[in-house]
């Protein structure tokens, strides 16, 4: 049975909950409260196991803050022997508008740190990442306060709906391939 790991960055705490840079978190708890069960404490992180379409999903959020994410996933990549090309990161994205969402192959890491480590230790850019554009609308040298912040009264009215398109996403990916889902949805 094909494997998937499907990320989903954020940092760990309370104090980051609802933030610009946890909405990868966000996704995974929306992608998983459609199947039975729950996250569970593992090995740098949380990962909630099932079955869809087929195939074995497993959804990991790191617990090795957003800088050290590749820790994790190298982790678990090689523990549940899951190919490059079937790894999702779902990523938030500065470069990207608030609400727009791109699929790609692979990439540079854009700036964002948590690309930058799993780069580094998968000693490759060649894997699949959802961006979520989250806006750059911060003053210069803002940047960290401005992921770290909950998000604002106009993102909040439409973020529900677009967690759950791109949730749709990510179960496209998995059923129909990276080139369909991007052509349907890029």
């Amino acid at each position: 049975m094909k494997k998937f790991l499907i990320v989903g960055l954020g940092n760990v705490g309370d104090e980051y909950t609802g933030t610009r840079h946890n909405i990868g978190f966000d996704i995974l708890d929306n992608l998983i409260s459609s199947f039975e069960g729950d996250f569970k404490e593992v090995k740098h992180g949380k990962i909630f196991k099932t079955k869809f379409s087929g195939k074995s999903l497993i959804f990991l959020k790191p617990n090795t803050f957003m800088n050290l994410s590749g820790k994790a996933v190298l982790y678990w990549a090689k523990k549940e022997k899951i190919n490059l090309s079937n790894i999702l990161v779902i990523v938030d994205d500065l470069n990207l508008d608030f609400g727009i969402s791109r699929l790609r192959k692979s990439g540079t890491d854009g700036g964002h740190n948590g690309l930058k480590d799993i780069n580094s230790k998968l000693n490759t850019i060649k894997y699949p990442r959802l961006r979520f554009g989250i806006g750059n609308n911060f003053k210069d040298g803002k940047q960290i306060d401005f992921v770290l912040e909950k998000w604002n009264d106009d993102e909040s009215k439409n973020l529900s709906k677009l967690i759950e398109h791109n949730s749709s996403i990510v179960l496209d990916y998995v059923k129909h391939g990276i080139d369909n889902t991007m052509n349907k949805f890029n």
